[in-house]
């Protein structure tokens, strides 16, 4: 016997068509949704940070933390090599110009200058010989000239006297010549005996002025032999702190090499790196400030390094007027440097906005301030606390800045 079969119900049998039919009226649903202003999403006001586009003075500055360091650090060097005696001054001491650091000893050093002294005292004693013998020369030579002197004085008168006997017919013509030759002769001698001795004199003044030359470099070599000696004591070549001694006593220490540091305190300066983006805007001369218990510091930069490290360059600055008190070295400030003069711009307020939409676009809200769009914008300059609106936003705009990484890509924001 044959059974029955039972049909089935209509929606069964046209299931697939019913299913197209759906998703077909879906999908033209979702394409109106689109079509009529994009996904909206709600969400709480309290959580959102609201800005408004607003007519201000805008200063471009960067804002960087800087670090106080002392103004002027000095290396203190060993200018004669020895081994550490004594350690007179310890670290953290604060010194004078002057002050003893440390002191050395040069056991070979001592025996160069030991015979730097024999070798002065030597030629001071060859000086005082040779003095002595030319002086005793000069005399002589004197005493040869006035004896010649004499004698032609004498020779003179007998000549003068051999003449009247010669005329009153006393004595031959041939006596009278035989005395005129003798004292001609006697004449001449005694010339060259006086050139001589102008010419002595002015070779013995020569002979001493260059043994005192030689004396007096002699004595030089000495005094800066015993001048090694002064500099076996190191001491402070500046006044301020000692910040520390590398070396021990018994060290064995070479010229020239450095064995602390002295920092100068009298002033302070703050260092800091800044992005290499700023390197063609940041010169020496531009003014900076720092804020310390509500009150403004202003400082200025004095040394720019040109050399980027890590993305980075240096700079220091120094305070251009009064500075905190208590400064410490090492303390952190943040230092705003300003890179142009305040000038009147369209600014809002800064946010996490920039990093979602580049700066592209921004959510502004109506004027009930119960929704906000998508609008695009054109972002110019920026500073740590505001961004200059070239394009898109007018004064009285509100914007929200914040939360953005919520919002996915709603087209629209309504707020709660």
């Amino acid at each position: 016997m044959d059974k029955p079969i039972k049909k089935k119900p209509v929606y069964y049998r046209y299931r697939w068509h019913i299913i197209s039919a759906v998703a077909f009226v879906a999908l033209l649903i979702y394409v109106g949704i689109v079509a009529s202003g994009g996904r909206r999403l709600r969400t709480d006001a309290e959580n959102l940070i609201i800005g408004e586009a607003s007519s201000d003075k805008f200063l471009e500055y960067v804002d960087v933390e800087g670090v106080v360091q002392p103004i002027l650090t000095i290396r203190v060097n060993a200018s004669e090599a020895g081994s550490v005696d004594r350690i007179i001054a310890e670290e953290g001491t604060m010194l004078r110009k002057g002050d003893t650091v440390l002191t050395l000893l040069n056991p070979n050093l001592m025996r160069d200058i030991e015979d730097q002294r024999d070798e002065w005292e030597k030629q001071l004693i060859t000086y005082k010989e040779k003095e002595i013998e030319m002086e005793q020369k000069s005399i002589d030579l004197q005493q040869q000239t006035l004896q010649t002197t004499y004698e032609l004085n004498r020779l003179k008168k007998s000549y003068s006297l051999d003449e009247e006997e010669y005329h009153m017919g006393v004595k031959s013509k041939a006596q009278l010549e035989v005395q005129r030759d003798e004292f001609e002769y006697k004449t001449r001698s005694t010339a060259l005996q006086l050139e001589g001795l102008r010419h002595d004199s002015a070779a013995t003044i020569l002979r001493r002025e260059l043994m005192k030359n030689d004396l007096e470099r002699e004595r030089k070599k000495f005094e800066r032999a015993e001048e090694r000696m002064e500099n076996l004591i190191v001491r402070a070549p500046i006044s301020g702190q000692l910040s520390f001694v590398k070396v021990t006593p018994g060290q064995q220490v070479q010229n020239t090499e450095t064995i602390g540091e002295i920092k100068v305190l009298d002033q302070f300066k703050i260092h800091t790196s800044i992005s290499e983006y700023y390197i063609d805007r940041i010169t020496t001369g531009l003014p900076a400030t720092i804020t310390w218990q509500s009150k403004k510091y202003p400082l200025r930069i004095t040394k720019v390094v040109p050399e980027v490290k890590d993305r980075s360059f240096d700079i220091d600055l120094v305070f251009s007027d009064e500075k905190p008190e208590n400064i410490r070295i090492g303390k952190s400030f943040r230092v705003q440097i300003e890179l142009g003069q305040p000038e009147e711009a369209l600014v809002i307020p800064r946010g996490d906005f920039f990093q979602t939409t580049g700066g592209q676009w921004i959510y502004k809200l109506n004027e009930s301030g119960t929704k906000a769009h998508k609008v695009p914008i054109n972002i110019g300059r920026q500073n740590p606390q505001q961004y200059e609106i070239t394009g898109g936003l007018q004064p009285g705009d509100k914007v929200i800045v914040t939360g953005y990484t919520t919002f996915g890509d709603a087209e629209e924001l309504i707020l709660k």
